[in-house]
């Protein structure tokens, strides 16, 4: 999903950073408002385990290989707010480090990644935990969400390159939810896996609004 150089125009590429910019300074100004200073370590927790977490591949239909995105798996945890600077520093760290995403992409990355896929998962997991407070509605609404935040930000992917003239969307929005259609389904089981796990030992999410939360 990490959009290399070359592959964006200029005004794709300018736009996405413009919005990725804006979005990510309004989640700088909530975070503050949100978290203490014996908090902030939390942030470098999660951002050093989804690092960790994205080198490992798993198989995908047609030769092709997945790994963790891991929006879900940090909006549940920590909020979306939060989520989106942890999931930005990955991808910084990613671009510059290991050239995975282009430098001048990185703006459209970080806003298909750290911004859409974060306040996908919180829409849709707010939505489906509204529904119920039983516990299998705890792995539901991981799931979905979870299988939700890489489809739409795949999609985002498609319609940008789409807009730069690159591959028609016709074209690239099935190949693009094809492939991640796939990737989803790992992204949900270990999402689920991991929130349930840090759940179950105490961990509690301060974001969720009273009722909402999985362990009140």
């Amino acid at each position: 999903m990490h959009i290399p150089d070359g592959f964006l125009d200029t005004k794709t590429w300018l736009s996405t950073a413009a919005l990725g910019a804006m979005a990510l300074g309004y989640s700088v100004s909530k975070t503050k408002q949100e978290l203490n200073d014996r908090q902030i370590p939390q942030l470098g927790v999660m951002a050093a385990f989804i690092f960790a977490a994205q080198m490992v591949n798993f198989p995908v239909a047609g030769g092709t290989s997945g790994h963790l995105l891991g929006a879900a798996l940090a909006t549940i945890l920590l909020g979306p707010w939060s989520a989106s600077l942890v999931l930005t520093t990955v991808l910084i760290i990613q671009c510059l480090v290991f050239q995975d995403g282009g430098l001048t992409a990185l703006g459209a990355n970080v806003l298909n990644m750290a911004i859409i896929g974060t306040f996908v998962t919180q829409l849709a997991y707010r939505t489906l935990k509204g529904l119920s407070h039983s516990k299998w509605m705890d792995a539901v609404a991981c799931f979905v969400a979870s299988w939700l935040s890489v489809m739409v930000a795949a999609g985002a992917a498609a319609v940008e390159l789409a807009l730069s003239n690159r591959i028609p969307l016709d074209v690239g929005l099935p190949a693009m939810l094809g492939v991640h259609a796939f990737i989803g389904i790992g992204e949900g089981v270990i999402t689920t896996a991991v929130v349930l796990t840090v759940l179950k030992v105490g961990f509690h999410p301060r974001w969720l609004r009273k009722g909402l939360a999985i362990d009140e």
